[in-house]
């Protein structure tokens, strides 16, 4: 029996940005789609087929300091 690996929440909103059918174009912040052709990053059709290789992680913009006791035994 094999189990479907979930890599992010079920709940996504579909983009472009992370569509299969999309890619990135030369023109900033733009997507070239198989199906509809020069549409927004945040563009959705119903042909949107989710890749989560597409998907970049948020960043921790939250600098964490550490004291010298964090890093002794």
């Amino acid at each position: 029996m094999s189990r479907k690996v979930v890599y992010f929440d079920r709940k996504i909103t579909p983009a472009c940005e992370y569509c299969e059918f999309g890619r990135p174009s030369s023109e900033y912040n733009m997507i070239l789609c198989r199906k509809k052709g020069v549409v927004s990053p945040y563009f959705r059709c119903r042909s949107f087929r989710y890749d989560p290789l597409r998907r970049t992680p948020k960043r921790d913009d939250e600098k964490k300091e550490y004291s010298p006791s964090d890093f002794s035994l």
